[in-house]
């Protein structure tokens, strides 16, 4: 799956989304709305931040993909998100979820496992704590923030176990991104220390996968197309700039220009 054509593949799939501009459907954390819908218009696909229940069900039939993200979170909001989640797989739609501060609350936890056992999810990605938490296990957690520091064999299982719960690609991001199947294990290695200093790059990484997941029917590979598009991105900017706000609006801009030569140039995604 990852060899020398990969690039081909994304890029090919990119030229998809900037040629058709599919409909991303946020039902979404308020924190980081606008920048996760400037990200999504950067990779060339078209954001609608679209949460009240009286009109999911219409929204989402319109969409190339739902993303769920519970980081600002109340009850009627998870009803918004099961039932769009619903009409997006009976229309098979594929549905990315963001569990967002999982484990933190009995709220967020609670709730993430109602969509996941609700809705089948196509993608769900997190941090460590948070993805850990779906498996049941106690997790280290501060506001939204895993404060664990995990082995990536631990990792591996954690990923592996929970895509074959849910029949869903699991993706853990942090310092290396594992993605899993149920089966394969791919770790992708870019990014830079920048990004936590910024709020909402976990969330900007999963609108990035939902762009790749609205015209590439593989989810494991639009998964990682989303994520190692967007870190890549991160990586050659940090190069250059170490400024927070600076390096944001260069992540945006890397995002809307990045050519295929510089992905090449950087890409590092390993099979286990």
């Amino acid at each position: 799956m990852i060899n020398e054509n990969f690039p081909d593949i994304l890029f090919n799939d990119l030229k998809i989304i900037r040629d058709k501009r599919p409909l991303i459907h946020n039902i979404t954390n308020f924190v980081v709305m606008n920048q996760t819908a400037n990200v999504i218009l950067s990779i060339g696909a078209s954001p609608v931040m679209s949460h009240s229940i009286s009109e999911v069900e219409e929204m989402v039939s319109f969409a190339g993909a739902l993303v769920l993200n519970i980081g600002t979170l109340w009850d009627e909001l998870v009803d918004s998100m099961i039932k769009a989640g619903e009409i997006a797989n009976k229309k098979s739609i594929p549905v990315i979820l963001d569990p967002v501060g999982s484990g933190a609350t009995r709220l967020r936890t609670e709730s993430a496992l109602r969509i996941l056992n609700e809705v089948h999810i196509s993608v769900i990605r997190g941090n460590p704590a948070e993805i850990k938490s779906i498996t049941g296990k106690d997790a280290k957690i501060k506001g939204v923030d895993s404060i664990e520091l995990n082995k990536i064999e631990e990792l591996t299982e954690i990923a592996k176990k929970v895509s074959n719960r849910y029949d869903s690609v699991v993706a853990i991001t942090g310092k290396t991104d594992i993605i899993s199947d149920g089966k394969n294990i791919f770790l992708s290695h870019n990014g830079d220390d920048m990004l936590k200093h910024i709020t909402g790059t976990g969330c900007s990484s999963t609108v990035s996968c939902a762009c790749f997941m609205s015209v590439q029917k593989d989810m494991m590979i639009a998964t990682l197309e989303g994520l190692s598009y967007y870190s890549v991105a991160a990586e050659i900017v940090g190069k250059e700039i170490k400024t927070p706000g600076s390096f944001e609006t260069g992540l945006r801009d890397k995002l809307f220009n990045m050519t295929e030569e510089e992905y090449r140039d950087y890409f590092r995604i390993e099979e286990l």
